[in-house]
């Protein structure tokens, strides 16, 4: 009987050790998780921007060529930039790194072949129906989010959030003829569908007062 006892006492004091222990950790946890602070552009480029090599590496043998490799580097790099505010609560930040290459590799095989101007162009002319765009600088900033990720990130740091080239090549990794070819077909693209666009209005317009 004795024996019982101080079995049962053991399992007792061994649960609630464990339930202390439990409870410690998952405070500590919550503690981190609410104290998060976002990474500096110091710590980004001190653990981040080492791994590019290697996500390059992998986006290689996905794609098949350095151009397509180096743009889908340059996206997950934004992603990661993007993320700066959360990226302390991912112990294994490489292999985030790595699962989001993979992940947009994937989506982008998916939807290659749906991703032509003409149905792009529909919908942006739907998003400005349906946004009724007030001005042109409201239709500028829908045309704006319907530009290939990379163009519209790297668009949107140079022109909107004021990153110079430098900062920018910093961040994404990617070099100065890569940046002026992204920038350069970003606007070529705004500026296209932005006539496109203003012609479509005039025509709609023109309906409507007849």
């Amino acid at each position: 009987m004795a024996d019982i006892c101080n079995s049962h006492h053991s399992f007792t004091c061994h649960s609630k050790f464990h339930k202390k222990a439990f409870s410690h950790v998952t405070f500590s946890r919550l503690i981190r998780y609410l104290c998060v602070t976002m990474m500096t552009p110091e710590d980004f480029n001190r653990i981040i921007i080492p791994m590019r090599d290697e996500l390059k590496g992998l986006a290689r043998k996905l794609t098949g060529d350095d151009y397509s490799a180096e743009d889908l580097v340059q996206e997950v790099m934004l992603k990661l930039w993007s993320m700066r505010s959360v990226l302390d609560r991912y112990d294994n930040k490489k292999a985030l790194a790595m699962t989001m290459l993979r992940n947009k590799f994937n989506d982008q095989w998916r939807h290659r072949q749906l991703e032509n101007r003409t149905i792009m162009a529909n919908g942006i002319t739907d998003d400005w129906h349906r946004t009724e765009a007030k001005d042109e600088a409201d239709l500028v900033r829908i045309i704006v989010e319907h530009l290939p990720e990379l163009q519209k990130q790297i668009f949107k740091m140079k022109e909107i959030d004021g990153y110079d080239n430098s900062e920018i090549m910093q961040i994404t990794g990617c070099t100065a003829e890569s940046l002026r070819q992204n920038l350069s077909r970003a606007r070529r693209r705004i500026r296209e569908d932005f006539i496109k666009l203003t012609a479509v209005r005039t025509k709609r317009n023109d309906i409507l007062t007849l």
